[in-house]
């Protein structure tokens, strides 16, 4: 059994029938789009994909940050006024 991490879902049919509406019903909300019971993707509107997009560049940023302080032999010390 699969979870489906979203509050509504559809079958694909319905989807297919008018995806429009699908969206319009969702205020905002993710939709998973189901295949014989089982998410087939995911619809989400696009500020909730940009946010998705910019987490996603966060941790990666986070991920450099933390593998660069760990590696403390290339710092280079610098004062508030040069950067």
């Amino acid at each position: 059994m699969e979870a489906i991490l979203a509050d509504i879902a559809v079958s694909m049919s319905e989807f297919k029938k008018n995806p429009a509406a699908v969206l319009r019903g969702a205020n905002n909300r993710p939709v998973a789009v189901l295949n014989h019971n089982r998410p087939a993707f995911y619809m989400v509107e696009p500020l909730l994909f940009e946010a998705f997009m910019e987490e996603l560049a966060d941790q990666e940023l986070h991920r450099k940050v933390l593998r660069r302080m760990a590696d403390k032999s290339k710092a280079v010390e610098v004062g508030i006024d040069d950067l």
